[in-house]
C-alpha cells in the first residue's frame, strides 16, 4: 500500500462516521437512550481516529533529516497506536460507564422511533464504509485470510478501518437489540445492557489494534515472500556465493532496510567485490522495490565460523555484555 493507500477507505469512513455521530446525538436528545449516547461517542471517536490516520499519513511523507536520517515512515504506526488508545478510552470505557449508570438508574425510552430510525440509517452508512474498506483490502491481501491480513499488514490504515467498521456494525446491532428489548419489555435496563456490550466490544477491538501496532512500532522484518526474493537477488553464484546472515527491518510501510553479510571469493579484488555489491543492490531493488536502505558487508565464508552459529553478543536484542569482573 502506498503512502496514500487506504485513503479512500479512510475518507469514506470519516464521512460516514460524522453523519452517523450527528444523527445518534439527535436520537439521544429525543429518546434519552444510553445506547444512542454511547454509539454517538463511538462514532465521534471513530471520526477522530480517521483524522489521526490522515494526519499520520501526511507527516510520514516528510523528507529525512540529519536528526531522522531514515525518514518519518513510522509516524503512521504512531498515529495508528493513538487510534487504539482513543478507541479504548473514549469509546470503550465511556460506553461501559454509561451502560453501568443506565443499569443502576433505568428509565423508559421516549420517542422510540428516533433511535430505531437512526440505527437503521447508521447500519446502512457503516455498511457502505465497510464495503469500501473490504474492496481496497482485497487488492492487497491476496490469498491471506482476514485475520492473517490484519496481523501481517505493514501499513496500518486499512486494518484499523476494517476493525473499526466491523466493530461499529456489531455495535449497532447490539444497540438495536438493547433498544428493541427495552421497548418490548418496558424495562430500560436492557438499553444499559446493550451499552455495556458495546463498550466491551470496543475495548476488545482496541486491544487487538494496540497489540498489532505495538509490533509495528517495535520494528517488524520483511515478510517471508520478500525475504525469499531478497535472498534470491543477492546471490549471483559468481562473486557473491551466499548470505552469511541477514537482517531486514521496516522503517515504514513502504520503506525496508536490509543489512546482510555476504560471502565472496577469497581471491576477488576490491573492485570486483564493489562491483558485485552494486549489482546485488540493483537486483534487490528490482525484486523488492520498497528496499530503500541496503547495507551489504563482504566477508570470506568459513564453515568453521558458520558452525558456531550467530554471535548473540553482536546481535541486536542479544544478551548484554557482562560487567567487568563477572
Amino acid at each position: 500500500m502506498s503512502a496514500s493507500g487506504g485513503s479512500k477507505a479512510i475518507v469514506a469512513a470519516l464521512g460516514a462516521n460524522l453523519a452517523i455521530a450527528a444523527s445518534k446525538f439527535v436520537a439521544f436528545a429525543f429518546s434519552g437512550s444510553s445506547s444512542m449516547l454511547a454509539e454517538g461517542v463511538h462514532s465521534l471517536a471513530d471520526s477522530g481516529n480517521q483524522f489521526l490516520l490522515l494526519v499520520g499519513g501526511k507527516k510520514a511523507e516528510r523528507e529525512a533529516t540529519p536528526q531522522h536520517p531514515f525518514g518519518y515512515g513510522r509516524e503512521r504506526y504512531i498515529y495508528a497506536f493513538l487510534v487504539s488508545i482513543v478507541l479504548f478510552s473514549v469509546g470503550g470505557m465511556f460506553a461501559i460507564y454509561e451502560g453501568y449508570e443506565k443499569i443502576r438508574h433505568p428509565h423508559q425510552l421516549e420517542h422510540w422511533y428516533w433511535p430505531v430510525g437512526v440505527l437503521v440509517f447508521a447500519i446502512l452508512a457503516e455498511g457502505f464504509s465497510f464495503k469500501t474498506a473490504i474492496k481496497e483490502s482485497n487488492e492487497l491481501r491476496g490469498k491471506l485470510s482476514w485475520s492473517q491480513f490484519i496481523r501481517r499488514a505493514k501499513a496500518p490504515e486499512l486494518p484499523v478501518v476494517l476493525l473499526e467498521d466491523f466493530g461499529a456494525l456489531i455495535g449497532l446491532v447490539l444497540a438495536l437489540g438493547g433498544v428493541g428489548l427495552a421497548l418490548l419489555t418496558g424495562d430500560g435496563v436492557w438499553d444499559g445492557v446493550g451499552t455495556v456490550c458495546i463498550g466491551v466490544l470496543l475495548v476488545m477491538i482496541a486491544l487487538v489494534l494496540a497489540a498489532e501496532t505495538k509490533s509495528l512500532l517495535l520494528g517488524e522484518s520483511a515478510g517471508a515472500e520478500e525475504v525469499r526474493k531478497i535472498e534470491d537477488a543477492v546471490v549471483d553464484g559468481d562473486t557473491v556465493t551466499g548470505i552469511i546472515h541477514m537482517r531486514t527491518l521496516h522503517l515504514g510501510p513502504e520503506e525496508l532496510l536490509i543489512a546482510a553479510k555476504i560471502a565472496v571469493q577469497h581471491d576477488d579484488t576490491a573492485a570486483e567485490v564493489a562491483s558485485a555489491i552494486d549489482a546485488a543492490e540493483a537486483r534487490i531493488r528490482a525484486a523488492v522495490p520498497i528496499a530503500r536502505v541496503i547495507y551489504l558487508e563482504p566477508d570470506i565464508y568459513s564453515e568453521a565460523e558458520a558452525a558456531k552459529g550467530p554471535d548473540r553478543e553482536a546481535t541486536p536484542g542479544g544478551p548484554a555484555p557482562h560487567p567487568a569482573g563477572h
